[in-house]
């Protein structure tokens, strides 16, 4: 056999031999969407518990850690086995949660202005006192506890629009009446 022959029997061989292998068709299975309900249990990455979700709005999930309250977008959960899991430990989201909250009470000032989540104005804080700050809108002040606020992209957000806000300091009484 001459060296020219040894050479194409091997690639023939080899060729054949891998043809199989090139056939194959891979295929791979699509992520489970994250079934994101009130209620559910949140584990993290190495199924340690978490939490709990403790309400969906506007694709962001509550999660109560019995310690804390922290929302997180929808989008960051997956589907696992035993519930949904996040990349955070309980350590991770609270020590996180926690910070933000400190975040957020030093922001909410008299001036500092108010967002909703689509990062549509509502109006401007006009006084805080203790626990609450009160919200001036175009239309009424609204007086709003300070866990009623986050930090958005571009300062203070709260879960309700301006016509919501507005809508509900029509309807509601007076204190001390």
């Amino acid at each position: 056999m001459t060296l020219r022959a040894f050479f194409f029997a091997t690639a023939l061989i080899s060729g054949t031999a891998a043809m199989p292998l090139l056939a194959q068709t891979v295929t791979t299975a699509a992520p489970a969407t994250a079934n994101v309900t009130a209620g559910a249990t949140v584990l993290d990455t190495k199924g340690g518990s978490v939490g709990t979700v403790a309400s969906v709005a506007n694709n962001v999930a509550v999660v109560d850690t019995g310690t804390v309250k922290a929302g997180i977008p929808t989008s960051a959960f997956a589907q696992g086995d035993k519930g949904l899991v996040i990349a955070m430990t309980k350590a991770e989201l609270e020590a996180a949660a926690q910070g933000s909250q400190a975040q957020v009470a030093a922001a909410i000032t008299a001036g500092a202005a108010v967002a909703d989540t689509s990062g549509a104005a509502v109006g401007k804080i006009d006084s805080v006192d203790g626990g609450f700050a009160v919200v001036a809108t175009p239309n009424a002040k609204v007086r709003l506890p300070k866990t009623a606020f986050a930090k958005g992209p571009n300062g203070l957000v709260i879960g309700m629009t301006l016509a919501q806000l507005e809508a509900a300091a029509k309807g509601a009484t007076p204190s001390g009446s």
